[in-house]
């Protein structure tokens, strides 16, 4: 285990290989009038809504999102970028809509996927700071007779655990049906039968692997502790607060996104043509996976957690411990946070998302520079998969 100690984020007075984790796995061919990009033309951004940037840098980043569009086969790209005294700058290529070619609005909301775990972690890591909860008690405590299964036993599986990935619970998002699930509403429970029909993946503690099933126990700790909904908890504890206007989590049954929005699309092999996949219900991705949101949104967030305004120093510290995934790229994992190398040095943290219609990859360095990207299809190459990781590394090594 490793402690990443906090260097130079700026405020004086407050503390401051990558697997594609799906949040859940629609791989559905549903046939809404989509468009092969080839059938259209797609138009990048003339200039980027820019604050306290160098045109250098601009281009730089205008040019890496073109470059998901024009050579990576994707139907658009959006970034923003925010420096250490809050100027942000938005990004967008491609277009918005491959039937009509609007164009992408910028800071435009996206399905974030599998950054909602951070958000349900610090939840979690403040009402540990409250005394609520503790992190090393087993789940078995605060939801009595719930893990059950072969190799499961919840009272051997801690809190920690469960945000670190390190309990060894199976993943229920392998185990659905794919065209069953868009337009279903799953409970949380029923998340959880799924996953609890298979085996552990390994005894609590022994090895790290991530599980979207980890992050359904933790949101429905949150709803056992506090009495109130999840999404409830995280819009008084998180968004209100910090001034997130445009995130939210979507209530049962609204398949759709709110605000203005690039429409998010799926390719079933990676010379099929692209169906639009942006309605869906996504209660299949509940605490791990369901939330709303732009990237500017999630940079202000990560911005607000590093700077010490969510979690006390103890908490923040403890969600920044972190052990080690493997691969090539340096990666660690937390409590619901990840750190990752730049190629410049240093690390940065954050989590990224993969949710059928949208990938999310970003993150803050220690001196608070933020940048998160997305783009509105998974990428189905390996190469397409690593520019996206490349121009968010060159960005925040910028």
């Amino acid at each position: 285990m490793r402690n990443n100690i906090r260097r130079g984020f700026p405020s004086s007075d407050r503390r401051q290989d990558r697997k594609r984790h799906r949040t859940f796995s629609v791989v559905t061919a549903v046939a809404l009038g989509a468009m092969t990009l080839a059938s259209c033309s797609p138009s990048s951004a003339l200039s980027p809504d820019t604050v306290g940037s160098s045109s250098t840098e601009s281009d730089a980043v205008q040019r890496s999102l073109d470059a998901l569009v024009s050579e990576d086969g994707l139907p658009a790209a959006l970034a923003s970028i925010q420096d250490r005294n809050g100027n942000s700058r938005n990004y967008t290529a491609g277009v918005g809509d491959l039937t009509t070619g609007s164009e992408v609005p910028r800071n435009g909301q996206i399905r974030i996927g599998s950054n909602t775990k951070t958000f349900t972690a610090v939840v979690v890591l403040q009402l540990v700071a409250e005394g609520k909860i503790e992190l090393d008690t087993p789940i078995e405590t605060y939801l009595p007779g719930l893990v059950r299964g072969d190799g499961i036993d919840g009272h051997n599986i801690t809190i920690r655990q469960l945000l670190q990935h390190t309990s060894g619970l199976p993943e229920y998002g392998i185990h659905v049906n794919d065209e069953e699930i868009r337009y279903r509403y799953a409970d949380p429970h029923d998340l959880l039968d799924v996953a609890f029909q298979h085996p552990a993946d390994a005894p609590p503690g022994t090895s790290w692997g991530y599980s979207n099933t980890n992050y359904i126990l933790a949101g429905l700790l949150v709803q056992k502790v506090t009495g109130r909904p999840l999404a409830e908890e995280m819009n008084r504890r998180i968004f209100a607060p910090i001034g997130l206007r445009d995130t939210y989590f979507p209530s049962p049954g609204d398949m759709t996104i709110r605000g203005p929005h690039p429409k998010g699309y799926h390719r079933t092999a990676p010379d099929s043509p692209l169906s639009d996949v942006t309605e869906m219900d996504p209660s299949w991705g509940w605490a791990a996976g369901q939330l709303i949101s732009t990237t500017s949104d999630l940079n202000q967030f990560l911005y607000a957690l590093l700077d010490g305004r969510l979690l006390p120093a103890a908490e923040l510290d403890q969600m920044r411990t972190t052990v080690h995934v493997g691969g090539p790229t340096g990666l660690e994992y937390g409590l619901g946070l990840t750190s990752r190398t730049l190629s410049c040095g240093g690390v940065f943290w954050g989590h990224g998302g993969d949710i059928v219609g949208y990938e999310t990859r970003g993150g803050i360095t220690d001196n608070g520079r933020a940048v998160n990207l997305a783009v509105t299809a998974l990428p189905s190459t390996a190469s397409a998969t690593q520019h996206v990781v490349d121009t968010v590394d060159r960005a925040l090594c910028s």
